[in-house]
């Protein structure tokens, strides 16, 4: 695992999040395909916590002191009592950005990281901080790949009664 590739593909992804959501309207932002998919304003508040409160805390645990309990986190949960799809998208966007800016130059600063090291998990078993780093980068590529999803929802839906079939 070339570990520095990855510090720096998260970095450039934060660049990505922002040009996914450059001109989406309050509306777009809150608007979701269905009951029970989020809004994109809900994926970024959901990356912002994300950043914060899971994977950046948890390689610190797996790294440095993985005899320790993980805190618990309910991301689905967070949605509704965070109350994601009531904030501003801006903000939102900025805030994600500051915190993985941060995460970035956390992780680039971590002396002789020890990727190997393992914590074990009650639920999911053994963890290695590589399992970690690399797991941060695809939830990465899962919420793109969700945007782009939600905007084609939306678009497929404003474009009424025209179809993009």
């Amino acid at each position: 695992m070339n570990s520095t590739n990855i510090f720096n593909r998260l970095y450039e992804n934060a660049g990505v999040f922002k040009t996914l959501m450059h001109g989406v309207s309050d509306d777009q932002a809150k608007w979701k395909p269905a009951g029970n998919k989020w809004s994109l304003l809900e994926v970024v508040n959901h990356l912002y916590d994300e950043e914060r409160d899971d994977f950046r805390l948890r390689l610190d645990l797996i790294l440095h002191h993985p005899e320790k309990d993980w805190p618990p986190i309910d991301p689905e949960g967070w949605v509704i009592e965070r109350k994601y799809n009531q904030s501003d998208l801006g903000v939102s966007l900025n805030n994600f950005i500051a915190e993985r800016r941060k995460s970035v130059e956390w992780l680039k600063n971590i002396a002789q990281p020890q990727w190997k090291n393992i914590c074990v998990h009650p639920k999911i078993g053994e963890i290695r901080a590589g399992d970690m780093l690399a797991a941060w980068l695809a939830h990465d590529f899962l919420h793109m790949r969700q945007i782009v999803n939600v905007h084609l929802e939306y678009h497929n839906q404003k474009a009424k009664p025209f179809s993009i079939k």
